[in-house]
């Protein structure tokens, strides 16, 4: 760090400042030390620096399946907030709530300084006490001891079934997620919130799959005119289904806005969460948790996509 400075021009302190990404250095003197520290080859000693701060910069995250879009684009986008903040994670990946625990255990003993726990795995987790000092925020998660983050699923729900009310539908049924799922718990609520009445429409429960999407389109009655889907996925089997049964005429509204989406046929109209958004809340949550600060509950805003399908 001395050499760098000297070669700088600037003091250490200056040096230390750039090192751990503070504000308080200008541009110009930030981009001359940058400069110096590639020129002498200078890396942070990341071992050094955690026994002078107490933090390794390192956090974990935790999942149960990768093969949902949610998932798999909530770990990309918690992954790419917590890069942008200078953070390298471990990846822990669970297959059932016995493995919970251990996987706290083991990321305490890793030495990360918290855990993000991403969708389905925050209902596997509920109700296990990590080790005192892990930091935890669960996205898609009821809440409790830690900060929770998540899309407003509900309101989503509600604006996606309105949206078909609206349009003359005297009902909208409902190709609903897994039971298990908080998201998908969220979304049957914010569906129900828009009917007078929602014990008269129609409700089949898919896995989020596009597979039980297609099985759940083989079970909808003749007189369904409207379905809200809970995930993109489900929609793409169901409108498969429909296509198949001579349904074109169904109005069809998902739930995600996979990169997809406007190519489906017909196209699809849906929910869009704002995954980046959602990643940088979580870190942003867990960086305050860390700090001292008391548990939030994050909710970020979702937007509805209108194209053809509904």
């Amino acid at each position: 760090m001395a050499d760098v400075a000297a070669a700088a021009g600037v003091s250490g302190q200056t040096v230390s400042r750039v090192v751990n990404a503070s504000p308080r250095v200008d541009p110009e003197t930030r981009a001359r030390v940058e400069a110096a520290m590639a020129q002498l080859g200078y890396r942070p000693h990341r071992a050094a620096r955690a026994l002078r701060t107490g933090r390794t910069d390192t956090i974990g995250l935790v999942v149960s399946t990768l093969a949902t879009v949610g998932n798999s684009r909530m770990l990309e986008a918690v992954a790419a907030a917590a890069s942008r903040r200078g953070l390298s994670v471990t990846l822990i990946a669970l297959t059932e709530r016995r493995d919970v625990a251990d996987a706290f255990e083991r990321l305490h003993e890793l030495g990360v300084d918290g855990a993000v726990v991403l969708n389905e795995a925050s209902a596997i987790a509920e109700g296990v006490t990590p080790p005192t000092g892990l930091a935890l925020v669960a996205v898609d998660s009821p809440g409790g001891s830690y900060a929770t983050v998540q899309s407003d699923h509900a309101g989503g729900a509600e604006a996606a079934t309105r949206r078909l009310l609206d349009a003359g539908h005297r009902s909208v049924a409902h190709l609903a997620g897994p039971a298990s799922s908080f998201a998908a718990a969220e979304r049957e609520r914010g569906w129900r919130a828009a009917h007078l009445d929602a014990a008269t429409a129609p409700l089949v429960r898919g896995d989020w799959t596009a597979a039980s999407g297609y099985r759940a389109g083989t079970e909808l009655g003749a007189d369904v005119s409207a379905v809200f889907a809970a995930n993109d996925q489900m929609a793409l089997g169901l409108l498969r289904a429909l296509a198949e049964a001579g349904r074109e005429d169904v109005a069809v509204i998902g739930f995600d806005d996979v990169a997809d989406a406007a190519d489906y046929r017909p196209p699809l109209t849906t929910i869009r969460q704002d995954f980046d958004a959602l990643g940088e809340a979580a870190i942003a949550a867990l960086a305050a948790t860390l700090d001292g600060a008391a548990p939030t509950q994050t909710v970020v805003p979702t937007t509805l996509i209108a194209r053809a399908s509904g």
